[in-house]
């Protein structure tokens, strides 16, 4: 059937077999279109330009034909592929040959050409701020050549410094510097600030790296596990009379997190001014009730999120990691237990769950309150009403608060960890849940076991996050190479974040021995300088040895080969784990 465009597709066609150039392929797009007009079935030469295969098909084709192949009958499949062709000679983006899907390519061409230029702004962002020299080469590379795959991933996980908590921090210190110099404040920090003896050579560097002064003056009690942990809290919290500070990673809508939630609106009831703070992130399953119920009884609950301000908007990185309870100004309970049954250790397989707390009376609880007035200020933009501890114990245990996060100016949790190895000398143990040490800690360790140091590191036998655990798995074979001992812990998980330094001093917390803590997570440590607590919590590291087995040197080479390809996947997350 002659529908009068024969003329017009013979001529595509045969420039379809053959190479051609683009003004060669316009000139027939011309001709082909005033033989085609005087025909009466016109060519639109305008879908050779991008717009679109509907305006290509002649003019008057029915939508019988369309339904019969979305093509007219003149068109060969020599004229169809010409189409392609001429795209492509034409350096025009490709275009949809379904009729009920068109594009606009030059929208979507304008969209990569944007996303491409934002991709080159971030990759600039990443050589500027982030902290590693292969982190930022690597993130320079994928931003710039694949951004539409990176650009997301960059800003959910790739910063690491927390813009706008700098700033806050700025604003707020002068409302803070009024209360610590206030007579009473002065007072205290000159009368209890400790000249460190050299024989806790660990404390040496603390001071300047932290901004807090070594204090003496203090009581530390061990408190192991969920049951005696919180039985202490709990009791504390009965006995507040002014203000009452609860902090904490995680809470749970449990028969633990009820009942700290009743404990708290006791108290509220009676006139005590009671804060809780509770990270987003780590209480996201928390329901809104459970909040609104504090709030509507006088507690005043506040998230800290750190999605606040438009840069942190996409961010997931930077979690506060810090659990803290200080009633009254004069005792505070600071570890690694959350709020939650788990923690109790009523959860298989994980139970019992292995976690150490401990409980401060003195001086040092002064700097625990400053370090909660930072991250509430963030969170509610409002300095907490803090209160000079005025119990005075007769021990005179000295400590040193250690709070860290990524709003600091240095990597404060790392060169903490740096110090602590480095000044032992006889013994270092260490419990975390999760070691992924870096570069500067894992260095650190093999110098103390060239120094002829007991170097131990406990952990869990039983995972709870898989990725973590084959990571952390690598990383334990390798310093077992380098002579670290290690050990695993059978009886369930092990959450406890402790360290102890020959027998002078020892530090707990919450910070774990990973690249989170190092450079993503506000932690907090409190070290204590004192034989006596060293020597508890000596004891207390060697019944968790005792229910541990060592991890041997050749476990390594007889794993199956695709568990050691599974560890050294995991290892690549190390980043962001």
């Amino acid at each position: 059937m002659d529908t009068g465009c024969s003329t017009s597709p013979g001529k595509l066609a045969r420039l379809a077999s053959h190479s051609a150039t683009a003004s060669q392929v316009s000139h027939v797009i011309r001709r082909a279109d005033r033989e085609d007009a005087r025909e009466g079935v016109g060519w639109v030469s305008g879908a050779m330009s991008g717009r679109g295969w509907r305006e290509a098909v002649p003019t008057g084709i029915s939508s019988r034909e369309r339904a019969r192949g979305n093509r007219h009958p003149c068109l060969s499949d020599a004229a169809t592929r010409y189409v392609r062709m001429h795209a492509l000679l034409c350096a025009r983006p490709c275009f949809s040959l379904d009729p009920s899907m068109p594009t606009s390519t030059t929208a979507f061409a304008a969209f990569l050409f944007l996303v491409h230029c934002v991709g080159v702004l971030a990759a600039g962002h990443a050589v500027l701020t982030v902290r590693t020299s292969p982190g930022a080469i690597a993130w320079a590379i994928s931003l710039i050549t694949l951004p539409e795959f990176t650009l997301i991933p960059y800003l959910i996980f790739g910063r690491s410094s927390f813009a706008g908590y700098v700033d806050a921090r700025r604003f707020h210190n002068a409302r803070l510097r009024e209360i610590t110099l206030s007579d009473d404040w002065r007072r205290l920090r000159d009368h209890e600030s400790a000249v460190v003896a050299p024989q806790h050579a660990c404390m040496q560097a603390l001071p300047r790296l932290t901004g807090m002064p070594c204090l003496s003056r203090n009581r530390v009690r061990l408190l192991v596990n969920g049951a005696e942990t919180f039985e202490a809290i709990f009791a504390a919290i009965r006995e507040a009379r002014r203000v009452l500070i609860v902090q904490f990673f995680i809470v749970h809508d449990d028969a633990l997190g009820r009942r700290l939630a009743e404990a708290l609106l006791e108290r509220a009831r009676a006139g005590v001014r009671v804060y809780f703070l509770f990270d987003r992130i780590g209480c996201h399953a928390l329901p809104r009730h459970y909040v609104r119920q504090l709030e509507a009884g006088g507690v005043m609950a506040r998230p800290f999120s750190t999605h606040a301000g438009f840069v942190n908007r996409f961010q997931l990185n930077f979690r506060n990691h810090r659990k803290l309870v200080v009633v009254d100004g004069e005792r505070a309970y600071v570890g690694g237990h959350n709020v939650g049954t788990e923690y109790l250790g009523e959860h298989p397989p994980l139970a019992p769950w292995r976690d150490t707390h401990i409980e401060i009376v003195g001086a040092a609880v002064m700097d625990l309150q400053l370090t909660f007035a930072e991250d509430w200020y963030w969170a509610a933009h409002e300095v907490p009403q803090l209160i000079v501890p005025k119990v005075r114990p007769d021990e005179d245990m000295v400590c040193q608060v250690v709070a860290s996060g990524p709003a600091d100016p240095q990597e404060t949790c790392s060169l903490f960890f740096v110090e602590a190895i480095q000044s032992a000398r006889k013994r270092l143990w260490i419990t975390t849940p999760y070691f992924i040490p870096d570069e500067a800690v894992f260095a650190a360790l093999r110098l103390a076991v060239l120094r002829g140091v007991d170097v131990r590191i406990l952990i869990p036998a039983r995972p709870d996050h898989r990725v973590v655990f084959h990571a952390s798995t690598l990383y334990a074979h390798q310093a077992i190479r380098a002579g670290v001992k290690i050990y695993r812990y059978q009886p369930g998980f092990l959450h406890q974040k402790v360290v102890l330094i020959d027998g002078e001093a020892a530090a707990v917390g919450t910070a774990n021995l990973d690249n989170r803590s190092f450079r993503l997570n506000f932690e907090l440590m409190v070290v204590t300088a004192d034989t006596r607590f060293a020597n508890d919590v000596a004891q207390m590291l060697e019944a968790d040895f005792a229910e541990a087995a060592r991890i041997g040197r050749d476990e390594y080479e007889r794993a199956h080969p695709v568990r050691r390809v599974i560890m050294h996947v995991a290892k690549l997350f190390a980043p962001i784990l």
